[in-house]
């Protein structure tokens, strides 16, 4: 069998109903996991496109909210893709917004990553997490700073949860994308002169697809990455190295 091949497992893809955390979850499928798609809107759409999978809905704005899914439900990969945004100037920033963002894409990863982790443990065999990170987990950006702040706790956490885990046959590692054709790109890509100077940067010269990261979220839940463990990758066309 291939060691790209996840035939027999069974994947959970948060954030599957659209975007980046949609292409995860069919390049799970069709590499040959069942795929379980939650979102907190339908995932529908996504659960069409796969061979074998089903959606949930799952509303990490309770970072809670998938602390009993785990246990005797014989998960082998989970990919934490649900993420949202606020947007202010940090002198105007409110503490709703920090709170809400650092809940969703922060505190919800860890007791996520906790509550699967548990159950792959206490079942005594292995797993894989894959967190989605940003470019932020590296970089200050503008106007985000819950955002941020959020995505370098991400990236700090898969640090710690593979020095912990990785003795015991979990592997935590992350992606973090670039500048992806996506809807929350959209009016970036729309703007001639944003657009170009995002390209001018990018030595790839173009926006990453969606399918960039999937395949690498399908090689980090594979085999073929057994000894990769605490890595965040960038997916950026060489954004970073610039």
């Amino acid at each position: 069998m291939s060691r790209f091949s996840l035939e027999g497992k069974k994947a959970l893809v948060t954030g599957a109903n659209t975007g980046i955390g949609q292409a995860i979850a069919i390049a799970l499928g069709a590499a040959g996991a069942h795929v379980v798609c939650a979102g907190r809107r339908s995932c529908a759409e996504t659960v069409a496109q796969i061979a074998s999978a089903e959606e949930l809905l799952l509303d990490f704005a309770d970072p809670m909210a998938a602390r009993d899914l785990f246990s005797g439900a014989g998960y082998d990969i989970l990919v934490n893709n649900a993420g949202i945004i606020r947007r202010a100037e940090s002198v105007d920033f409110s503490e709703e917004d920090w709170d809400a963002v650092m809940d969703v894409n922060a505190k919800a990863l860890f007791f996520t990553c906790q509550a699967f982790a548990r159950a792959a443990l206490a079942e005594g065999r292995g797993a894989k997490i894959v967190n989605i990170a940003s470019l932020l987990s590296y970089q200050g950006g503008i106007r985000v700073p819950s955002y941020t702040a959020s995505k370098h706790a991400v990236q700090g956490i898969t640090k710690i949860l593979a020095n912990e885990w990785a003795a015991k046959g979990i592997n935590v590692n992350a992606i973090a994308p670039g500048y992806i054709e996506t809807n929350n790109t959209e009016a970036l890509r729309n703007d001639p002169e944003r657009s170009k100077a995002i390209l001018d940067r990018i030595p790839a010269g173009r926006w990453g697809a969606p399918q960039d990261i999937a395949d690498t979220a399908v090689f980090l839940a594979a085999p073929a990455s057994d000894y990769v463990h605490g890595e965040t990758i960038a997916v950026d066309g060489g954004w970073l190295a610039r």
